[in-house]
Parts: C-alpha cells; sequence; structure tokens
C-alpha cells in the first residue's frame, strides 16, 4: 500500500486522518472511501446542477455525470495521494478533483450534441451578443466588418479557433478546453491576448473610441 510521507506529521489533524486512513487497507479504508465518495458527489452534484442547463444536460442525465465525476474523482485522488503536500486541507485538495472531473465530463457531452458546429461563423450573431441597437446599423457593420478583419489578419490560428467558438458559436469554456486539450486557464489566457490584439488593431484604426457601446 501507499507509504505515509514523513511530511504528513506536519498536516492538520484531520488531513493526516485522510492519509492514513486511505493508505491502509480493510473496513476502515473502505468506510473511508464511502465517506470521500459522498462528499464528493455532492461537490459533483451541485457543479454539475450550476453548468448543466447551460448545456442542456438535465435529470438523470445530470445525475450520472455527476456520479460518475464523483466516482473518477475517488480513483485519482487515491492514485496521487503520494502528491498530496498539505498545502491546503485533504479535503480542499480533494474538491479540486472532482471539479475537474465535472469541466470535464460536461465539455465531452458538449460536442456530442449534434447541432455543434465549432466552424460556423455566423457574424450576424455579434449586433445582439454586442448589445447594439438597430438605428446603429451602419456603425456596428463597419465595425464588425473591421473586427472580422483583425481577427482574421492579427490573431493566431489557435486563437482565431477559440474566438470564434466563444464569441460566435457561444461554446463554453469547458467545453472549448475539452476540444483544444487544453484547460480553462489556458483559454482564459489565449482569450485575453487575442482580445489585446483586437484591441489594438481596432484602435489603430479608429474604431473603438467612437463605435464601440459601453466596455471593451
Amino acid at each position: 500500500m501507499y507509504e505515509i510521507p514523513v511530511a504528513s506529521a506536519r498536516l492538520d489533524p484531520e488531513s493526516a486522518e485522510w492519509l492514513r486512513v486511505l493508505a491502509g487497507a480493510g473496513p476502515r479504508r473502505e468506510a473511508a472511501l464511502a465517506r470521500l465518495h459522498g462528499m464528493l458527489l455532492r461537490i459533483a452534484q451541485a457543479e454539475a446542477r450550476r453548468r448543466g442547463p447551460r448545456m442542456r444536460i438535465t435529470g438523470p442525465e445530470l445525475e450520472d455525470l455527476a456520479y460518475q465525476a464523483a466516482a473518477d474523482a475517488v480513483m485519482a485522488i487515491t492514485a496521487k495521494l503520494g502528491q498530496f503536500r498539505g498545502e491546503s486541507r485533504f479535503t480542499t485538495w480533494a474538491y479540486k478533483f472532482v471539479i475537474l472531473e465535472v469541466s470535464a465530463k460536461i465539455g465531452r457531452h458538449y460536442w456530442r450534441r449534434p447541432d455543434v458546429s465549432l466552424d460556423a461563423e455566423d457574424w450576424d450573431r455579434l449586433p445582439g451578443r454586442f448589445g447594439f441597437e438597430p438605428a446603429q446599423e451602419s456603425e456596428w457593420r463597419d465595425l464588425l466588418a473591421a473586427l472580422r478583419r483583425a481577427v482574421d489578419t492579427e490573431l493566431t490560428a489557435r486563437q482565431r479557433e477559440a474566438f470564434v467558438a466563444l464569441v460566435l458559436d457561444g461554446v463554453p469554456v469547458d467545453a472549448l478546453a475539452v476540444r483544444l486539450g487544453s484547460n480553462r486557464n489556458a483559454i482564459y489566457k489565449m482569450m485575453f491576448d487575442a482580445r489585446r490584439k483586437l484591441r489594438a488593431a481596432l484602435a489603430a484604426n479608429g474604431y473603438l473610441t467612437h463605435h464601440t457601446p459601453g466596455r471593451s
């Protein structure tokens, strides 16, 4: 079985107990695994219910996703006990596993929907997303044309794919992360860099100051 590191002596009592029991065997370990699964299941259910409706996942399917996420998180945690360093409580560390499992499963579910198309570039959706008024049609059409040129010329292929998916197609971040083999933080960083490039290009051509409603 797993050998408890010497550093565990410096852990808080609850975290140290989790490690000792999960590293052991027999009925105590089985009881701890059941308790851990129950804790993670509650987190998974709350997270799935929060994100599920946007992805059209409801009812038994949503509950099944939460159960799978909790079970997979337990397996990942027990396989990585040696990586726990006590920088947070054991339960806080464990919760991160189940949140990641829910995100990954929701993301994979999204791409099984038949109506999803990452390559769709319906730029006519943007006025509604940006809140342009019909009376501003000539202005926002000029801005959108400039934006599209900037997307084509200023962004890398990967940045452009992320921009089209998130802004035009409304793809959730979790789903895009699965599609690109990435993670939420990397996607956010990519979009931050992409927006900075686009703002610079639009500002250089005199669009942002006079044409952009609200905050950019």
